[in-house]
């Protein structure tokens, strides 16, 4: 990537305002046009949002859309939208113990509503405020449910895969029971034990940084620092790590890029919340609050420098760094993207996840004192969101549902919608793309308004 040093929120704003318009239209087609019987509007085809069975892990980024296009906007309809499929839509995903998806469905929809609430957005209404919180409390408690305990002292909150799978994705749904925590909840099990809420998502926290995160250190052929690596299996009879793997990249031992945003996006997220949290509260659970925070900064910050290292010149990357087809490319992060090559797909969802980690990560910096990586960092972040904010990502024809063009969603399945005539998936959204996208918009636009700043956290 080219770091873009000149750019800022302010001079982004003029393409935020263009995006919303488009973003406005794009929300309301899917909303008239979807037929909730049909399961979960998931990526497009042909410009179309359609749906695929596997998880329904992106309902909560399909209202959470037009919960924030109302954000920035001030337009009621988004407003009503969001509520109403709320209500009406999201108690499944509340209670739903399959998946490790719970900070995506439920703080994009009840997170948010309750975040507007408190911001003095949308009307105070105690009751309306009591249901938001309840659902945020139990998604935390069902999530944190979702448990294997490791040979290291440590546990994880595992994949939908079963009781073997740590994936990178969920540190960035380890939110919810963060929020959960501190709205006073806990998990009950067995025997009427209580199992804290902050203590699972640091263990999480922990695990994950220390298996699915690569520091150059030789633990296989390819440790490079940054690899991230999507998955990681365990011996659940005895709790030890046995070796890296993957879902939806090309390897284990290459970097899946979404694996890596979900990293950096995550961890820098997490490090804002435990900048709010005393470090009594975190040292009954086996770590000090300075040692916490060094392992989530060594993990936030060798992702963010290898996604630096290994994107084209505006910070969209390959949909993998180690695909077949990336060594044709020689010297590829020197020019400019092209989404429409006919060797490997790029993806412009992990951009845009990686984006907000990146302006998160660069503003926790700046407070604490790290100028100069701290101001690198928000300027990568600028850098994507240009990018993301023209074409051609940004999805402008009225007659495509999508609002960021050229995501990925699973390569080696082959599920990605090929247009006729070319030889790879593009042209193509993602409902986590689109969301990520509208996220990153709202942070860049706050700042440019000097609004109040957006976190998960009260």
């Amino acid at each position: 990537m080219k770091i873009q040093r000149r750019l800022s929120a302010a001079k982004l704003r003029p393409a935020i305002d263009q995006f919303l318009k488009l973003s406005g239209r794009k929300i309301l087609s899917i909303d008239r046009g979807w037929n909730p019987a049909d399961g979960t509007p998931v990526f497009t085809q042909k410009g179309q949002y359609t749906t695929r069975g596997w998880t329904e892990w992106t309902q909560g980024f399909q209202y959470g859309c037009a919960i924030l296009q109302y954000d920035m906007t001030g337009d009621e309809q988004f407003l009503e939208l969001g509520r109403r499929q709320t209500v009406d839509r999201m108690a499944p995903h509340v209670s739903h113990v399959g998946v490790h998806d719970h900070g995506f469905n439920n703080l994009s929809t009840y997170g948010n509503l309750r975040r507007l609430m408190r911001e003095g957005r949308i009307d105070h209404d105690p009751r309306e405020l009591e249901f938001y919180e309840l659902a945020i409390k139990l998604s935390g408690a069902v999530q944190a449910a979702r448990w294997t305990e490791t040979a290291y002292g440590t546990g994880f909150i595992h994949s939908f895969n079963g009781p073997h799978s740590l994936f990178s994705d969920t540190i960035r749904s380890l939110r919810i029971l963060c929020l959960a925590d501190q709205l006073g909840h806990v998990l009950m099990a067995e025997g009427d034990k209580a199992h804290n809420l902050l203590g699972r998502a640091i263990e999480h926290a922990i695990t994950t940084a220390r298996f699915n995160v690569y520091y150059g250190e030789s633990r296989d052929t390819w440790d490079v620092e940054g690899r991230v690596v999507h998955e990681s299996i365990f011996n659940t009879k005895d709790g030890n790590y046995r070796c890296p793997s993957t879902q939806q990249g090309y390897s284990a031992f290459s970097t899946w890029t979404r694996g890596l945003s979900w990293i950096l996006a995550g961890y820098a997220e997490q490090l804002e919340f435990f900048r709010t949290v005393k470090g009594s509260q975190i040292e009954p659970h086996g770590i000090s609050k300075r040692k916490l925070v060094a392992m989530m900064e060594r993990a936030a910050i060798a992702s963010a420098e290898f996604h630096i290292e290994n994107s084209f010149v505006d910070g969209i990357p390959f949909w993998d760094t180690g695909a077949p087809g990336v060594a044709s490319f020689g010297r590829y992060t020197n020019t400019a993207s092209d989404p429409y090559n006919d060797v490997e797909p790029l993806d412009a969802s992990a951009a845009a996840i990686s984006a907000q980690g990146y302006l998160r990560l660069g503003n926790y910096l700046l407070a604490k004192g790290d100028q100069a990586r701290g101001e690198r960092y928000r300027a990568a972040a600028f850098t994507i969101a240009e990018a993301l904010l023209q074409e051609p990502y940004l999805s402008a024809s009225p007659k495509h549902q999508g609002i960021t063009l050229h995501s990925i969603y699973h390569r080696p399945n082959n599920w990605d919608y090929v247009p006729r005539g070319r030889k790879i998936p593009c042209g193509e959204s993602a409902m986590w793309g689109d969301y990520h996208t509208m996220e990153l918009a709202l942070l860049v636009k706050r700042e440019a308004e000097g609004g109040i700043y957006p976190t998960f956290y009260s």
